[in-house]
């Protein structure tokens, strides 16, 4: 997901500024897929928080060592056995659910190391691109999905109703949810009908007691 342009907040990215929000001060978290580390770094920063952020762009991992985040090399793809039961209280995932090839099996690590775990996606149902495909029938691009069908990343899009029912499938409770415009922002109307008008979906989960 292109996010270059998006409004910061107190000099982190807005999406990430949302998430920061939901994340307690100490505990221990674990970024997949965090970038050039502005999060960790944020976290570790104003939030005193320990943990690690997965990286596989060589690059981003340079970016994160460099503004002090313990930064693991490694592919999403393969999964997250390394990491023990339970072993942090946040697995974050932003913007990345779309571009793994097994969305489902990574969600279960997710809960499965985790107390909570955080996800966001862009929703491919907004309104805006279902117009585009009923008109003129091609592949859609908006501004919280910006590449064409050729170039983009995403491999797995999703709705909020898709992802909603795959966390009934995986007994994930719903901690809190939240929708918002492709600038971060929420509208009233977006809470009774997320699916149609609401550009990006985040999300708290939490294992349910076996």
């Amino acid at each position: 997901m292109n996010t270059a342009d998006t409004p910061t907040r107190n000099g982190l990215r807005a999406d990430l500024a949302l998430i920061s929000e939901w994340i307690r001060p100490g505990t221990r978290v674990l970024d997949l897929g965090c970038g050039n580390g502005a999060l960790m770094a944020h976290l570790q920063a104003t939030k005193q928080v320990r943990g690690y952020g997965l990286e596989i762009d060589p690059d981003n991992v340079i970016a994160s060592v460099a503004a002090g985040v313990n930064v693991i090399q490694s592919d999403l793809d393969d999964g997250l056995a390394q990491f023990e039961d339970k072993s942090f209280d946040y697995v974050v995932m932003s913007s990345a659910i779309q571009e793994v090839a097994a969305p489902d099996a990574l969600i279960d690590d997710m809960l499965r190391i985790g107390h909570d775990c955080i996800v966001t996606f862009p929703n491919f149902a907004h309104w805006r691109l279902r117009l585009k495909i009923a008109l003129w029938g091609t592949m859609p691009a908006s501004r919280a999905l910006p590449n064409r069908w050729y170039n983009t990343p995403n491999i797995h899009l999703c709705t909020v109703h898709d992802f909603e029912a795959l966390c009934r499938e995986k007994k994930a409770d719903i901690v809190r949810r939240h929708f918002v415009n492709h600038a971060h922002r929420a509208q009233a109307a977006m809470r009774l009908l997320p699916n149609v008008l609401c550009e990006i979906a985040l999300y708290q989960l939490r294992d349910k007691p076996k």
